[in-house]
């Protein structure tokens, strides 16, 4: 049978960073491989994120967004069918970051995919640098994306400063076991339940816990739905910017409080000799790097967000005439 991944996180947490890494060392080991994103989204930069990984032993898929829940469903099994009739040794699942678990354990229960696919891991990444506290929404969203996990991987802990591994893990664990309780889940995490590596050099045997690491049976109560959640989501399109100010104008925008809470901002922009350039941006750090292929739009995630504000930002430097935003 072919092992399924599932990759959950709350949005801006690195889901796609980490796969990534985790992929390209299936890769190495010689496994044949699909990454699957599951997404609401109509525009899906991640698959762009992840290009340079397709290869022979790697396919990489999308579910296109937009539809009801139920639409959105019948087509994650429908692909889901699609991977399983490939036989790969495993498949990777990153959903959005505004994810109902139910949706996952009830399509993999489904016929046939109960004959093609089992649960090899669920991973969920949690954010070193995420606030202390979070909106409603957003804390029910770590609690039950992380509640049936294997294994919690801690990402950008490298940036916190002044504080210790141990230390930090028991600050991030708090939260999460209070963000758990919440929710009325009887599972509290431990440092054991937790992996703090650098991602670039992680050794073989934190790759053999990973695809090992399982997944729990674990309830709660479930206080929102993906319809009803409201962080949002807004793209902006066809988009064409100097170069040299990219970084100091998606840094601003991460700034201006008039924006919103804008947990990350992602996308492709054409770069000057005519490839182009991913960029992925929280508050902390900017990440711009050279691909092959791309669309150019820009992706905003956070709540409240004033995405009049975010043109104005944008407009200034723009030089496309076709500039939409949604």
């Amino acid at each position: 049978m072919t092992k399924i991944d599932l990759i959950t996180g709350i949005l801006g947490s690195g889901k796609t960073t980490f796969i990534h890494e985790y992929a390209s060392h299936l890769i190495q080991q010689g496994q044949r491989i699909a990454i699957l994103e599951n997404d609401f989204g109509a525009v899906n930069v991640d698959m762009v994120m992840l290009q340079d990984l397709k290869c022979e032993n790697c396919q990489l898929e999308m579910i296109a967004g937009g539809g009801d829940p139920c639409c959105h469903k019948r087509r994650f099994k429908t692909q889901l069918i699609s991977l399983g009739m490939q036989h790969f040794d495993r498949v990777i699942i990153e959903p959005s970051g505004i994810f109902d678990m139910d949706e996952f354990f009830d399509t993999l229960y489904e016929s046939p995919l109960d004959q093609w696919f089992e649960i090899g891991s669920i991973l969920t990444i949690v954010d070193a640098e995420m606030d202390d506290v979070l909106s409603a929404q957003m804390e029910y969203l770590l609690a039950s994306e992380a509640a049936c996990c294997g294994k919690l991987i801690l990402s950008k802990w490298q940036n916190i400063k002044g504080e210790s591994e141990e230390d930090l893990v028991s600050h991030i664990l708090t939260h999460l076991n209070r963000s758990l309780t919440g929710i009325q889940c009887k599972r509290q995490f431990q440092p054991k339940d937790v992996l703090t590596a650098d991602w670039s050099a992680l050794r073989a045997e934190d790759f053999s816990a990973m695809q090992s690491a399982g997944y729990r049976n674990c309830s709660y109560v479930k206080q929102f739905n993906t319809e009803s959640i409201q962080s949002e989501v807004h793209y902006f399109m066809h988009i064409n910017l100097p170069e040299n100010q990219i970084e100091p104008l998606i840094q601003q925008i991460l700034a201006d409080a008039a924006c919103g809470k804008i947990y990350r901002i992602k996308g492709a922009l054409p770069a000057e000799n005519g490839d182009w350039l991913k960029v992925n941006a929280t508050a902390e750090k900017t990440e711009i790097s050279p691909v092959k292929d791309g669309q150019a739009v820009l992706i905003a995630i956070g709540d409240n967000l004033h995405r009049e504000k975010i043109d104005a930002y944008l407009q200034k430097y723009n030089t496309d005439p076709e500039y939409v935003s949604i």
